[in-house]
């Protein structure tokens, strides 16, 4: 039988000394191991039983892989949290979680500092680093340091709870997509068999751990006993491809913001990387046009097109580099071990050419939305996953996703809920009407476009209104690009239509 953590364990094992994880210095296989161990010992001590929740919020680094393999050893549920949050959301989320245990850093006070009451009522509150008025919380270096190192005795099977991954619902309050070890553990053991990846990869990391396809960077490259080198400054994107120059990486990783950074912002095309083997891209669709200039630039390394989703435990299909330039624009084929194709409502599946909603099934898909019943059904149903978005299959078997079935907005790798955004928006006083459309974007591929209504003229409309949103939303919600309207559109039963408003913008 095989864990998520097993992984570690068996890689551990066959390379004890070999490093896994470039995080300001190399750690190794057997640090990383013994470390999440005295993490799990620690856990066990405080309380923590199989099944419970512990939820972290961290950066990419040491901290967060052992606290990760940690939790799950110790036979806990692992709740990694977005780092572009408020106290808001991270009160509901531990709440709505049942989070037994927070694990953070004193860089996120500002998040955590507001619900103290809540943490001081956890089993336990622990910090990787030391921060006044929190003298009750334990750190990170000392567990490490003082529990034991042995891997503790948790009896557990594969259809546990491995983990619980928040993404955006429809109503705007994040859903729990929750994982089983053998959901993440096939997926994983899926896209190592497509990547051909080995013991000799090494993987540079921009995408954050808390987001599916960061996450299963970690677990394929755990599985194979591969290298991973962490680089979080990827707001100089030069310093990131300096890490990939200086690491020697054989694989990176990246959304489409990503890559249009990358060809915009950077001298990547007089760099030489040797032994760069292959890039793939996830997290929403990337054009063409940017796929073209991607796969010329990395040659002679090889561009793998990637589409999954969260519910999925990240990767549902791929596109097989020797069909790039025949099939521009394709998410491909699925993924061994997944059904994939498109289907009428009934999860029918239609002929070739025929427009309908992309539906799936494998051992990977989740087994819903942790505490959301109501959710849960309408998307898993009969067996299948209903993704919301629509494609089209040609005639080879190629899949092609032509839009989304819901009102969801994908700005860069996060899909978003136009309704929440349009909540917090009407909240300012000066704020009529609200309507959150996509629209396309270079290097978000889609962005968000606050249109809206203002009950009296202010010349300075549009820099108060950005101004109230910053002080409202993590930045990754907040809309890129605000439209002022005398009125909005609406039908006959008062509905604002946004189809309209995207024809008057010149954008349906």
């Amino acid at each position: 039988m095989q864990l998520l953590h097993s992984f570690l364990e068996k890689s551990r094992q066959q390379y004890p000394e070999k490093p896994l994880l470039f995080a300001k210095k190399w750690y190794t296989y057997r640090e990383v191991d013994d470390a999440a161990n005295a993490l799990a010992n620690f856990l066990i001590e405080k309380g923590v039983q199989r099944g419970d929740r512990v939820a972290f919020l961290l950066e990419n680094g040491f901290e967060y892989v052992v606290t990760y393999y940690g939790v799950l050893k110790a036979g806990a549920v692992a709740v990694g949290l977005n780092t572009e949050t408020t106290a808001e959301t991270l009160d509901y989320l531990l709440q709505n979680s049942g989070a037994r245990v927070f694990i953070s850093d004193k860089n996120f006070k500002k998040h955590f500092k507001p619900i103290a009451g809540r943490l001081k009522k956890l089993l336990a509150f622990v910090l990787a680093r030391p921060l006044s008025g929190f003298d009750y919380a334990d750190i990170f270096s000392a567990i490490v340091e003082t529990y034991p190192p042995e891997r503790p005795s948790v009896r557990m099977i594969n259809i546990d709870k491995a983990a619980i991954v928040y993404t955006s619902g429809s109503t705007g309050r994040p859903k729990g997509v929750t994982l089983t070890h053998l959901n993440v553990v096939t997926n994983t053991e899926s896209i190592v068999a497509y990547l051909r990846l080995t013991a000799e990869d090494r993987m540079l990391v921009v995408l954050p751990f808390y987001y599916i396809y960061g996450l299963s960077l970690l677990n394929t490259h755990v599985a194979v006993g591969g290298s991973l080198v962490i680089e979080n400054r990827f707001a100089f994107p030069n310093v990131a491809l300096n890490s990939m120059e200086e690491h020697r990486v054989t694989g990176f990783a990246g959304v489409p913001s990503t890559f249009a950074i990358l060809m915009a912002k950077t001298n990547i095309r007089e760099r030489h990387f040797p032994v760069l083997r292959y890039v793939t891209q996830a997290g929403g669709a990337m054009a063409p046009t940017l796929q073209k200039e991607v796969a010329r630039t990395i040659a002679p390394a090889r561009l793998i097109i990637m589409y999954g989703a969260t519910e999925a435990s990240a990767r549902l299909s791929y596109l097989d580099p020797d069909h790039l330039d025949s099939k521009w624009g394709s998410i491909g084929k699925a993924i061994p071990n997944v059904d994939l194709f498109v289907a009428d409502e009934k999860g029918r599946a239609l002929p070739a050419g025929e427009r309908g909603e992309i539906v799936a099934r494998g051992a990977n898909i989740m087994q819903g939305y942790w505490r959301d019943k109501k959710e849960t059904r309408m998307v898993l149903r009969d067996g299948l996953y209903f993704t919301g978005d629509l494609g089209v299959c040609d005639e080879d078997g190629f899949l092609f996703v032509v839009g989304r079935s819901k009102d969801m907005i994908k700005q860069g790798a996060n899909r978003i809920s136009a309704k929440e955004i349009e909540e917090k928006i009407l909240e300012h006083e000066n704020v009529l009407e609200v309507a959150v459309i996509g629209r396309p974007d270079d290097i978000l591929g889609e962005a968000m476009d606050a249109c809206v209504v203002l009950k009296r003229g202010d010349d300075n409309w549009q820099e108060e209104l950005r101004s109230f949103v910053q002080g409202k939303l993590p930045p990754f919600k907040q809309p890129k690009y605000y439209s002022l309207f005398n009125s909005l559109p609406k039908n006959s039963s008062g509905k604002i239509m946004k189809t309209k408003i995207k024809e008057m913008k010149g954008l349906a």
